[in-house]
C-alpha cells in the first residue's frame, strides 16, 4: 500500500447483522449497537481484502469515534440506527460503491458511490428491457 494512511476499496459484498442490543467499547466509549453492517471488498489499488464495520445505534447511546487500522486493512464508523435503511438501500441499489479508510482524518472514513449524471436512473433495469 503506498499511502499508509488512506485506504480505498471496492465494496463487492456487504451483511447485515440485526442485534437485540449489545454494549461494546470502543476506546472507552460505551456504544449500544442495534444492528451491524459488515462491507467488504478489495482494494483499489492493490487486491488486499478490506473490511468497514458500520455499527447502527440506539438512539441513548453514546457516539464513538472512528476506528481506523490502515495496517490490518479495518475501519469501523459509528451510525444512529434510524440510518440503517438508508444505508442498506445504496448498497442494494447503487454501483460500484466504495470504502474510504481515512487514518489520517479517521472522521472522514466513508462509503460513497462515483459521479452519477443527474437523473441517471437504474442503468441496470433500462438495459435489460
Amino acid at each position: 500500500m503506498a499511502d499508509q494512511r488512506v485506504a480505498v476499496f471496492e465494496i463487492k459484498k456487504y451483511m447485515v447483522i440485526w442485534r437485540q442490543l449489545e454494549v461494546r467499547e470502543f476506546a472507552g466509549v460505551k456504544a449500544c449497537i442495534r444492528g451491524l453492517v459488515r462491507c467488504t471488498g478489495q482494494g483499489a489499488s492493490d487486491s488486499e481484502d478490506y473490511r468497514l464495520d458500520v455499527y447502527f445505534l440506539s438512539p441513548d447511546s453514546e457516539t464513538p469515534a472512528p476506528q481506523v487500522d490502515i495496517a490490518n486493512r479495518r475501519g469501523a464508523i459509528f451510525m444512529a440506527i434510524s440510518d440503517i435503511h438508508a444505508f442498506v438501500d445504496i448498497l442494494r441499489n447503487e454501483r460500484p460503491i466504495f470504502g474510504h479508510l481515512r487514518g489520517d482524518y479517521p472522521q472522514w472514513t466513508s462509503v460513497t458511490t462515483t459521479n452519477e449524471p443527474v437523473g441517471a436512473g437504474d442503468e441496470d433495469y433500462r438495459d435489460s428491457q
